[in-house]
């Protein structure tokens, strides 16, 4: 048999023209972004499953969605290492995204504790902000998933947050107050019970 391909010639060049190309550059750059999110999102997924071994006979449930996933994506419901990994990621969004960008100046009417992970009520406010921001950036949000972002989720968050009566009131005047504590996880609520 012969090869048809090899007396035609090749396809046409795609021409685009300049005013589009703008327009095309942003959307590779949001399509990059994204497909960077994912793969951060995928590596904290692949990680151990269930460091105690095989599935129980009764994770064999009628409701299979519950079974196989998990059964809160929010940081107070997870326990051991998936709180460890999760709150280690929730930091390095603190650290690189939110306080640079956001990260106004500290004072007795704005706190802020640089041991944010030690106050239970920030680290759920937090997460639950990062939360938003991952969902309402992508690309899927559309073009006003960044603008509801900040109406809806970091305004009211911060506000909350850095309010003078707020968890990190005391923390501008006495950086060791007692109130400073690691959130207890809810394999240690169990335990503790």
């Amino acid at each position: 048999m012969s090869d048809p391909s090899a007396g035609s010639p090749g396809p046409e060049p795609i021409r685009i023209a300049d005013e589009d190309l703008d327009d095309l550059a942003s959307t590779l750059a949001r399509t990059i972004a994204e497909v960077r999110q994912h793969g951060v999102l995928l590596d904290r997924l692949g990680g151990d499953p269930d460091p105690g071994g095989a599935e129980e006979p009764e994770a064999e449930s009628t409701d299979e969605a519950e079974a196989d996933g998990p059964t809160s994506v929010f940081i107070l419901a997870m326990g051991g290492a998936e709180y460890a990994a999760e709150l280690a990621a929730l930091g390095n969004w603190i650290t690189h995204v939110l306080l640079p960008v956001y990260g106004r100046e500290i004072g007795s009417t704005r706190p802020w504790c640089a041991r944010w992970y030690e106050h239970p009520e920030a680290v759920a406010r937090l997460h639950g902000l990062w939360l938003a921001w991952q969902q309402l950036t992508d690309a899927e949000a559309g073009l006003i998933g960044p603008s509801t972002w900040h109406r809806d989720h970091l305004d009211h968050a911060l506000a909350q947050l850095r309010s003078p009566d707020g968890p990190f009131a005391a923390c501008t005047t006495s950086p060791s107050r007692p109130s400073h504590r690691v959130l207890a996880t809810p394999d240690q609520l169990g335990a503790a019970a």
